[in-house]
């Protein structure tokens, strides 16, 4: 794998996060379904996942960049395992709306194993990393749009989340933006 082709991938995989970020906010916003502790944290592991891809683009592919990306989505794994756990039993609704017979924390718990495999596949391919065969150059414009999609969505994602949660812990359900009920 060159790594031209290794910096489309990681932009392509930043469009990704980035989908996920818009789907998680839209739901938010339009479905009036406020993220509960453990959604907010996955949400944040989608983010830090991010980094690997966005230092790939910007300084060239590196083990550790995708290590970076690998460790977020082992905990994101952890993170959306223990809320599927918690929404196992019979009889259990679960939390928020389902997509496609899936809660949102099901998706996520797809999407971190997805991300641990497609991670590890790409670790497989040594050349990305050789320096002295292609030029470092600037990244293209489609991965500089990525990068700062991410960025602004993840940017949305945390003036949200002090909206609702405020300067002390989140709310087990959150109901209300605790920022905008005290103003109000």
């Amino acid at each position: 794998m060159t790594r031209s082709l290794a910096v489309t991938l990681n932009a392509l995989s930043l469009y990704g996060v980035a989908l996920v970020l818009a789907a998680a906010f839209a739901a938010q916003l339009l479905l009036h379904e406020l993220p509960c502790p453990l959604c907010l944290l996955q949400r944040i592991q989608f983010a830090v996942l991010a980094i690997g891809p966005i230092l790939n683009i910007r300084f060239g592919p590196r083990p550790s960049h995708y290590a970076l990306s690998l460790l977020a989505a082992a905990a994101g794994f952890a993170f959306s395992t223990r809320q599927v756990l918690l929404h196992i039993t019979p009889g259990d609704a679960g939390f928020g709306t389902a997509l496609f017979g899936y809660h949102y924390y099901t998706w996520a718990l797809i999407g971190f194993a997805t991300a641990i495999v497609l991670l590890a596949v790409i670790l497989l391919f040594d050349r990305q990393f050789d320096s002295d065969r292609e030029p470092t150059v600037a990244p293209p414009a489609y991965a500089a749009v990525a990068v700062w999609l991410v960025i602004g969505l993840t940017a949305l994602n945390v003036a949200s989340t002090l909206l609702e949660c405020g300067f002390g812990a989140c709310a087990e359900n959150p109901v209300v933006y605790e920022l905008l009920k005290r103003g109000g």
